[in-house]
């Protein structure tokens, strides 16, 4: 009787633990299932024309200049539950700008299932000889956990709407931190937490007007505030940031 008890305790503990798990599972595949999608827009920036070639594989989109052999490339993290094509607008402008760009495609839409990423496109690409990391709000804290792990293999560091998540006081390349004014979705109390964990001299530019959102092309975000020019022009402001910071970068 003792023993036909103990079997039916562990069969129950069993079938309960397996209810637990199905459910578990299904909760997780219903969250990252519900992710925000690239607009027509997005997708149109996608075609290769005379000034850009576009590449893409079950791991990365590549955005490469025509005519040119790069020798600076950007890594771009997308944001946390953001379709990848996306940031196309976005990132097609920098390879416009004569630089190399790869975005990544993150299991589940979010970076922190493979932060280390930029990794393997460090080693595939090996006519860059300066790489940035850059990323979008999560995107951009799992950035800054590679540049950090990696920081001999890195030249600079890109936040939009983002923040590191380690301490890179000591970090031996520049860092760029932007983000909109009217940002309703970046946490302002961990944000300004994170600046203490920022080199000293790291660079902080806020686009008066622009919001969260706005850094890809995927429609309004969930508790976002309202931008004051379209995304087009907050791309185009954020674009200039970027190229600056390289260019400076460069001649020193």
């Amino acid at each position: 009787m003792e023993i036909k008890r103990k079997a039916s305790w562990i069969r129950n503990w069993l079938i309960g633990l397996a209810v637990v798990i199905v459910i578990a599972a299904g909760s997780f595949f219903w969250y990252v299932s519900d992710y925000y999608k690239a607009t027509a827009a997005a997708i149109k920036a996608l075609q290769s024309d005379g000034s850009v070639t576009i590449t893409e594989t079950d791991d990365a989109i590549t955005f490469a200049p025509n005519g040119e052999d790069p020798e600076e490339g950007v890594i771009f993290y997308p944001g946390g539950k953001v379709e990848t094509e996306a940031y196309a607008p976005l990132l097609r402008r920098l390879a416009e700008a004569d630089l190399l760009v790869v975005i990544v495609k993150m299991p589940f839409h979010l970076a922190v299932f493979d932060a280390d990423a930029a990794e393997a496109i460090m080693a595939q690409e090996n006519g860059v000889e300066d790489w940035y990391l850059a990323g979008h709000s999560l995107g951009g804290v799992m950035a800054s956990s590679f540049a950090a792990d990696q920081s001999d293999e890195v030249a600079g560091l890109i936040f939009l709407a983002s923040y590191p998540s380690g301490d890179l006081t000591d970090a031996p390349f520049p860092v760029l931190s932007i983000y909109g004014s009217e940002d309703e979705v970046l946490n302002r109390e961990s944000y300004a937490e994170a600046q203490g964990k920022l080199p000293d001299d790291y660079t902080e530019i806020v686009l008066d007007g622009g919001n969260h959102g706005q850094f890809g092309d995927y429609g309004p975000q969930e508790g976002d505030g309202t931008a004051s020019f379209s995304a087009d022009q907050q791309q185009q402001q954020t674009i200039e940031a970027i190229t600056a910071f390289i260019g400076n970068n460069r001649q020193q």
